[in-house]
């Protein structure tokens, strides 16, 4: 979906006018109507507005991912094993295969290096 797409009905989807919009993010209508019609593409402060105001990504302005914004959970999923909290209370079995899958994927990441 283009970005002028995408644009159009999330000012829709808030129930905001053009001119509604422009004022928001201190911009003109003529802009507004530009950016949805593919004309103009915005600068980067303008798109840092758009989303910030809509709650979405910047990639999902444009175009680039379907995931309005990206979930605090998704984030934690990510992150997991960064931290010794992760590791507060595991049993001996649970260290154990730690170390096993650690060992794993390092053998892993070494064999893959010398196939280059």
């Amino acid at each position: 979906m283009s970005f002028g797409i995408i644009l159009k009905k999330l000012r829709q989807d808030n129930n905001l006018t053009q001119d509604e919009l422009a004022k928001k993010i201190d911009t003109s209508r003529s802009n507004i109507a530009n950016y949805e019609n593919d004309k103009n593409m915005p600068s980067v402060d303008i798109l840092e507005k758009l989303s910030k105001l809509f709650n979405v990504s910047t990639d999902y302005l444009l175009g680039k991912s379907d995931i309005r914004n990206p979930e605090k959970a998704d984030l934690d999923k990510l992150q997991i094993g960064l931290s010794t909290k992760d590791y507060a209370n595991i049993s001996d079995e649970q260290l154990k295969q730690i170390e096993d899958f650690a060992k794993f994927v390092l053998k892993d990441n070494k064999k893959n290096k010398n196939d280059n």
